[in-house]
Parts: structure tokens; sequence; C-alpha cells
């Protein structure tokens, strides 16, 4: 299973990871065309500056997630075969209780939608466009050592 990992000695916070996500995520997954869009998509992914280095953060798809626990709509799932937790947004009612728990501030809220906005890991490409994105390779997508407990 592949997980993102962030080298933030690379990271020079030029945010190309953010619009990359934007447009990923995006109606039309176009450059030009998504400033025009009615419902604008946000970035999943945020940097964050502290103390002179700039920290990408995203959803770390935590096997055991406070998110999912705290989702009163069940909106929220784990799933152990892709590593990820997946968000059913039909399902979500705006309560931002994930967005409130999450450890890392790696879930945003939406005002204009009401829905959480949070990494999906780009699972519909080959790989997050935050990693092609990044001009330093401060983002890597590699595989991961998973243990069991």
């Amino acid at each position: 299973m592949k997980n993102l990992y962030y080298e933030v000695d690379k990271c020079v916070a030029c945010k190309s990871c953010e619009v990359a996500c934007s447009i990923a995520h995006s109606a039309t997954g176009d450059l030009f065309k998504v400033i025009r869009e009615e419902v604008l998509s946000l970035p999943r992914k945020k940097i964050h500056a502290s103390k002179n280095k700039n920290y990408p953060v995203s959803c770390r798809h935590c096997q055991e997630p406070l998110c999912v626990d705290a989702c009163m709509a069940k909106a929220l799932e784990y799933n152990e075969e892709k590593g990820l937790v997946l968000h059913d947004e039909s399902r979500c009612v705006g309560c931002w209780m994930c967005v409130m728990v999450c450890p890392y501030t790696a879930i945003r809220p939406n005002i204009k939608t009401k829905i959480p906005v949070r990494c999906d890991k780009c699972s519909d490409k080959d790989q997050p466009q935050c990693v092609k994105a990044c001009p330093t390779h401060a983002i890597l997508w590699q595989e991961e050592a998973v243990t069991k407990r």
C-alpha cells in the first residue's frame, strides 16, 4: 500500500500542491476553467508554516481514525484493504465533528457546501496530483511497511 510522505526541509511553500489538488478535485479538471466553476474546488492539502519550516498537511488516513468514530451520520469509514478513510458525501450532514476531532487539523470545513474537505490520495488517479506538482519533490508517494497490531 502506498502513502504520502513529506520532506519538510525541501518544501518552499510554493503551494503548487494546493493548486494541483484543487484542480484535480474540480468539476472541469482544467486550470483555466476551474476559476469560473460555480462551486470552487478547495485543496485537500494545506501548507502550514512554523519555525522557519513548511509543513504540507493532509489526511493521514489513520488506522484508528477519530473522525470515523465521531461521524454521527456514518459518512466516514476506514477501508483496511485500501488504507483509506472513505467519505460518502451523500450521507454527510455537515456537523463537522470530524473537523473538530482530527488531531492533525487535516480536515477542513467548506463553508459554502457545509461538507468537510479531506484528502482522498487522488484514489481515482495513478498517484496524488500534489506529488506530480511539487517542484522540489518534497512530497513522496511510496510503499509503506504495514504493521498489524
